[in-house]
């Protein structure tokens, strides 16, 4: 299966060198070029994408107001975020996930890392790294805006313990051997837990267990 990929950026090298690296894997395509927010919603809708690589400082509509729109429309259900980022220096990310990213990208990354990273993505994974993700989180994180419908006061005790893990970055084998469960009882909590906040994805639940105090900032 082909991933169909949009790259969102407003200089154009940059966005010929990722068109060149996306091309050359044999399981993925380029359907689209953006140089602003706004072109990149329009392409999400015309081209059939199925993952954006997104920049977060472009003119018209920047990154995290095209995450937005693009989250929030039931006929992109199935399209994901890969947010781009300077990283030390952009807080911005937090409101990109915020806004329905389903992961951040820093833009000196290895041409490896960028195509495992948009497969994770488009699978329906988020990229969340244990320590760095959560320190930016951590660092960032300002009142309840978070795009979820419902807080951890509702999950059962195990849930909250995937919930935790999750927020720490952990994958679903990483949580099953913490919790000595199977890989396939991990990833139906994690399905469950995103079922009962009202989360588009992992990306969103790691908002949620920050927001509700369930991970203190600085403890991951």
């Amino acid at each position: 299966m082909t991933i169909r990929v949009v790259l969102a950026d407003d200089q154009t090298l940059v966005r010929a060198a990722f068109a060149m690296l996306v091309e050359s894997a044999r399981d993925m395509a380029v359907v689209g070029q953006a140089a602003t927010g706004r072109e990149a919603v329009e392409l999400a809708r015309s081209a059939g994408a199925d993952l954006i690589v997104m920049d977060i400082r472009m003119p018209d509509l920047d990154g995290i107001e095209a995450t937005r729109l693009i989250a929030a429309d039931a006929e992109l259900a199935g399209v994901r975020v890969l947010v781009l980022t300077t990283y030390d220096t952009d807080e911005y990310v937090v409101e990109a996930l915020r806004a329905g990213a389903s992961g951040f990208l820093v833009k000196d990354t290895r041409p490896a890392e960028l195509l495992d990273a948009i497969r994770t993505v488009a699978a329906g994974e988020s990229l969340l790294s244990p320590g760095p993700t959560a320190r930016l989180i951590a660092r960032f994180l300002r009142g309840p805006s978070a795009p979820v419908t419902g807080g951890p006061e509702g999950l059962s005790e195990r849930e909250r313990q995937v919930l935790t893990l999750v927020a720490r970055g952990l994958n679903n084998t990483e949580i099953a051997e913490a919790l000595g469960l199977s890989p396939l009882t991990a990833k139906t909590h994690v399905s469950r837990i995103m079922g009962k906040l009202g989360a588009r994805d992992r990306a969103q639940l790691v908002i949620v267990a920050y927001e509700s105090g369930l991970v203190a900032p600085g403890g991951c």
